[in-house]
């Protein structure tokens, strides 16, 4: 069985993530999306909401399983025997970052990381803008999946 892993923050899921998993999951029988806990920042959603979103959103995906993890991502991938990550990139920048991230990778574990290019129309996508458009009203219903806006809308009103 093919495994992979699509890690990040997640919040919020934008549609550029959504392209990612939804083109991992056709290469891979089981592409494991994991939600990045990071005690140190504290996010907009929950773990457990942004759990709740990605699921509702790749809910059509059957190869698709939602985990959380702390610590590193390759020990993540040791203990669940997946031996690839699936990475989306937006732009050179993210390369030069990316890179130095798969070379330790596997490195340390052996773990491949596969780079997959962003759709050029989320290639200036990323969760912090989304959050940033929100606040200041602007128009992000292109930009995440419907459960996601509703969800974004409902959070910066309790703000």
């Amino acid at each position: 069985m093919r495994r992979a892993v699509c890690p990040g923050s997640f919040d919020p899921v934008t549609n550029g993530h959504l392209d990612i998993i939804a083109r991992a999951a056709r290469l891979y029988d089981t592409v494991h999306v994991a939600v990045m806990i990071n005690k140190s920042k504290k996010g907009l959603f929950s773990i457990e909401e942004r759990i709740a979103l990605i699921e509702a959103v790749t809910a059509d995906l059957d190869n698709v399983k939602v985990e959380s993890f702390h610590g590193l991502l390759v020990d993540f991938c040791k203990e669940r025997d997946i031996p690839a990550i699936v990475k989306g990139l937006r732009a050179v920048s993210d390369f030069d970052y990316e890179l130095q991230m798969a070379q330790m990778n596997i490195g340390l574990t052996g773990v491949e990381t596969l780079f997959v290019p962003t759709n050029p129309a989320y290639s200036f996508l990323s969760s912090s803008l989304v959050k940033e458009v929100a606040q200041w009203g602007g128009d992000i219903s292109h930009l995440v999946p419907p459960p996601v806006l509703d969800a974004l809308n409902a959070k910066l009103r309790q703000q």
